[in-house]
């Protein structure tokens, strides 16, 4: 296989395991990023001339250690940490001769960043850049802030954990529920990453929506009982055996209510059925079972042949009423038009607060549908604009685009 395709798979598929295997140990998430980092850099330098190794993860920590050396003498690592990178390579060496696998502590690692003495605005962004990769533009993007702030927001957070010492270990199970929704908000953040990635061309997003299936699965096996972690599971299984739908064999972007039910998987939907079922017994109503509802509701077209638009808008009141957020805003006034028309839909919609929706892309797309059915034609074509001017992905600015040529 090309090296360079081999570099780029390890660090979408084993990076967030990477890194809480060395953070684990040192306890310097920063000191780990720098090793891990120059570790990449030196397979770049070298797989291509030498080959790819048997085992790229192990080679990887190896590298890890003579990069935190390195990166000791130039004062860019924590000096403690040093000695701790050095065992944990001669662990990874012991492991690979064994022909194991080294122990996945990415959540382990979430966790820790979800510690009570961390900002609480900084837990979930520090999580999204640690174990998932993803770096402080898009994710203070995510959350409406500049990026030099969230870059020193994270780098204070990664400070607190080495300086305070943090044990990086699960907390006891009474511990755990504080926590967890800081866990559960960066694993459903880094699957919105994926999905929103609909034509999987940023490399720097490529599986990361599988990646979050996979945190939700190992959650859930640490929290079986949960039925918020069960919810979030149904959700993200929803929405991805969707994946398939939202492009034409084309390529071509196709909205939700226009897509093949034939072209969803059944498997997956059966599986986030059962979940949402068991988190229904545990009699503790949160977020992500409302929104795992939704999809439920939007999934049973491939069994009656239409939506409940109805029964969708009423448990869009519920979301709001427990979350806010702006995406519950702007999906609930999406739902309302389906079912009450497009003239209340647009009430709810223009009702949200202007500063939560300037940069929000969602919102103008809807906003210049409904301003187009209403007949309100110049606005709608502003609102087109608009939302195409705020979206990133090629297909789907190309469908807005088309609707736009629509209005007359």
């Amino acid at each position: 296989m090309d090296a360079h395709r081999t570099i780029e798979r390890a660090a979408r598929d084993s990076y967030g395991r990477l890194l809480a295997f060395l953070a684990a140990r040192s306890r310097d998430v920063a000191a780990a990023e720098d090793a891990l980092a120059d570790a990449f850099r030196a397979a770049l330098e070298t797989w291509p001339r030498t080959g790819v190794p048997e085992k790229p993860e192990a080679w990887l920590l190896t590298a890890a250690r003579r990069r935190a050396i390195d990166a000791g003498r130039h004062a860019r690592v924590h000096a403690e940490a040093v000695p701790t990178l050095l065992a944990v390579a001669d662990e990874a060496q012991d492991l690979a001769s064994a022909d194991m696998m080294f122990p996945d502590e990415r959540l382990k690692l979430m966790f820790v960043c979800a510690h009570p003495a961390i900002d609480a605005a900084a837990r979930t962004p520090l999580m999204l850049q640690t174990v998932l990769g993803l770096d402080a533009a898009r994710i203070a993007s995510a959350f409406l802030v500049q990026p030099a702030a969230m870059g020193q927001r994270l780098t204070r957070a990664k400070a607190k954990i080495r300086d305070a010492g943090m044990a990086f270990e699960l907390p006891q199970p009474k511990d755990l529920p504080p926590r967890l929704h800081a866990v559960l908000e960066a694993i459903y953040a880094a699957y919105g990453s994926g999905w929103d990635d609909v034509a999987g061309a940023d490399p720097r997003r490529k599986g990361l929506a599988l990646e979050a299936i996979d945190l939700g699965r190992l959650l859930l096996q640490l929290m079986p009982g949960e039925p918020e972690v069960q919810g979030l599971l149904a959700l993200m299984l929803h929405c991805e055996a969707r994946r398939d739908g939202r492009r034409t064999p084309a390529g071509d972007y196709v909205p939700l209510s226009e897509q093949d039910a034939a072209r969803w998987s059944r498997a997956m939907i059966v599986e986030a059925e059962q979940l949402l079922m068991a988190a229904e017994k545990g009699g503790r109503i949160g977020r992500f079972q409302l929104e795992a509802a939704i999809q439920s509701a939007h999934a049973q077209r491939a069994v009656t042949g239409h939506t409940d638009w109805e029964a969708i808008a009423l448990l869009y009141e519920g979301l709001v009423r427990l979350a806010p957020t702006i995406g519950a805003l702007v999906g609930r006034a999406a739902a309302v038009a389906e079912a009450r028309g497009a003239a209340t839909g647009w009430e709810l919609l223009n009702a949200i607060p202007a500063d939560a929706t300037r940069s929000y892309q969602p919102y103008w797309a809807l906003a210049a549908h409904l301003l187009k059915r209403m007949q309100r034609l110049p606005e709608a074509e502003e609102a087109y604009n608009r939302a195409i001017g705020l979206c990133e992905d090629p297909g789907m600015r190309e469908f807005l685009m088309r609707r736009a040529g629509q209005v007359p």
